[in-house]
């Protein structure tokens, strides 16, 4: 079919994308002539067929953006081989060339091919070749949008990949964060000394661990927005009563009832709360001080020996002379009686003086075995029968089986002492009550209590300090529980003092028992 021809300088040359192939289907020589003419200015490679068999088969081979086809072709139409293209290449860009404008063949190439431009035969040169620029154009858009649509496809699976990954760390640094978190509680309520975090300035719990829990009387479930009532959890002291600081890490040992508290504070950087700890230093201040008062003993028993052995000569010096006086019948009443008190002075002195060498002297393991308590208070009773007649003394005795590992004779010296004590805080009037028992596995004790005034603390601090004494001057040396103390102490035991229920006081002395020595492998 002829087209007009329209001169060179008149053409538009439009840019079309480089790489771009057409391809011209129509049984007419000369109109495929005429068209390569025409679009060889549009820098496109150009391909041409006779019909849509050989078009399918040159696709097949040839990589084609747009197809140009007339509609009327002969076995094949070209509605239906751009059908067949669109099928099979839906990315190439289909253009419809026609003469025959009737709504038939409109209909048919919308509905079934969907082709991108109709072409008029005859066509003007500048539409055909912008309608071929716009259709190389859509081919390319349609091919970078596939493109970044892939891309977006692979990024979109990366980024999926990558949010499985993050979802499966999320979910390992979760279960991380919780076992840490459990054994952070774990650690936290295992530690045996009271822990809290306060509010600062405050005596509201944020979190406190099981042994906090314990010493406050509530559950753990109950810790949160705990506040102290009359200046206590429970067994614990307040923070505030202990006079705390607000910031800065600090300490105070508090006695509380009857324990004594070490308090540390820990504030937090911010300065909203502190870390409280609470550690019963009860028993190590009881520790320390029996350590110091040992060592204190010990320094005292080796002054006290050497002070005996240069006393004890001219002590004895002392009474030959004045029996020897005494026996002169030429001395007067007044010269005898000035000789009987300087013997008793002598006397009295001489037995300071043993009471000092038996507190400085320890002794031999060979010299111990298997003592019957109750048999050994009996004989301390035994005697001091003269002084428990002289006055209105009830003797009560509660005595369970106690075999101790020991030196009965010193056992008894403790056993003495502690009466004599006892008795001279009752005055002559009163209860004196021994026992025998067996407190723990290994251990037996005795005691002795009195129904007396009691001791008052600050004097039950020092009773067992060599020297001290609330007696009268020249009625006692201070010397007696410092020797019952020793003793005990060298027998592997102890002894304290305990306010009797009531008035009065106590004291207890607990000794290894004879079984638990055997049990160890030493001598019985």
């Amino acid at each position: 079919m002829e087209t007009k021809p329209q001169s060179p300088s008149d053409e538009p040359r439009p840019e079309v994308g480089p790489g771009s192939t057409l391809l011209v289907v129509d049984d007419d020589e000369h109109v495929r002539r005429a068209l390569r003419r025409v679009l060889r200015r549009s820098r496109c490679r150009i391909l041409d067929a006779p019909d849509a068999g050989e078009a399918l088969a040159m696709l097949e081979r040839e990589p084609v953006q747009v197809v140009v086809s007339d509609y009327r072709m002969p076995g094949i139409s070209g509605v239906e081989f751009l059908r067949a293209v669109k099928e099979r290449w839906p990315r190439i860009q289909r253009v419809l060339l026609t003469g025959q404008a009737d709504s038939t063949a409109i209909e048919e190439a919308v509905n079934q091919s969907e082709i991108f431009r109709f072409i008029w035969k005859p066509w003007d040169d500048a539409h055909l070749l912008i309608t071929i620029q716009s259709a190389v154009d859509q081919y390319w858009i349609v091919e970078e949008n596939a493109r970044l649509q892939g891309l977006l496809a692979l990024r979109n699976d990366e980024l999926e990949a990558l949010n499985r990954d993050l979802d499966g760390k999320l979910a390992q640094r979760s279960a991380a964060l919780v076992r840490a978190a459990q054994e952070w509680r774990a650690s936290f309520d295992a530690i045996g000394d009271p822990m809290a975090i306060l509010t600062a300035g405050g005596c509201q719990v944020v979190r406190a661990n099981a042994a906090f829990a314990r010493a406050a009387g509530v559950t753990v479930s109950n810790l949160a927005g705990l506040r102290c009532t009359d200046h206590a959890y429970g067994a614990l002291p307040c923070p505030v009563r202990c006079a705390m600081p607000p910031r800065g890490t600090a300490e105070r040992e508090v006695p509380f009832g009857e324990r004594t508290w070490l308090v540390r504070a820990f504030p937090f950087e911010d300065g909203d709360s502190s870390v409280l700890v609470f550690k019963d230093v009860t028993e190590e201040r009881e520790v320390s001080r029996r350590l110091f008062h040992a060592e204190k003993m010990s320094a005292v028993g080796q002054l006290a020996g050497g002070v005996a052995h240069e006393i004890n000569n001219p002590l004895g010096g002392i009474l030959a002379f004045a029996q020897l006086m005494s026996r002169d019948a030429s001395r007067s009443a007044e010269d005898q009686e000035s000789l009987r008190l300087i013997t008793d002075a002598a006397v009295r002195a001489k037995r300071i003086v043993e009471s000092l060498l038996r507190f400085s002297r320890r002794p031999r393991e060979d010299e111990r075995g298997p003592v019957d308590l109750p048999q050994v208070l009996d004989d301390a009773l035994f005697l001091l029968q003269s002084q428990l007649k002289s006055g209105s003394i009830e003797v009560a005795r509660d005595y369970r089986p106690a075999i101790a590992h020991g030196n009965a004779n010193q056992l008894q010296q403790i056993v003495v002492n502690l009466v004599v004590n006892a008795l001279h805080a009752m005055a002559g009037a009163g209860r004196l009550t021994l026992a025998t028992a067996a407190p723990a596995p290994g251990r037996v004790s005795f005691s002795v209590t009195d129904s007396g005034p009691g001791i008052r603390p600050e004097v039950a601090r020092r009773v067992f300090e060599p020297f001290f004494t609330t007696k009268p001057e020249g009625q006692g040396t201070g010397l007696g529980l410092s020797i019952c103390y020793q003793i005990a102490e060298d027998h592997g035991g102890a002894i304290r003092h305990e306010p009797a229920p009531g008035s009065g006081a106590r004291f207890v002395v607990e000794l290894p028992s004879a079984a638990s020595r055997a049990a160890a492998g030493g001598p019985t």
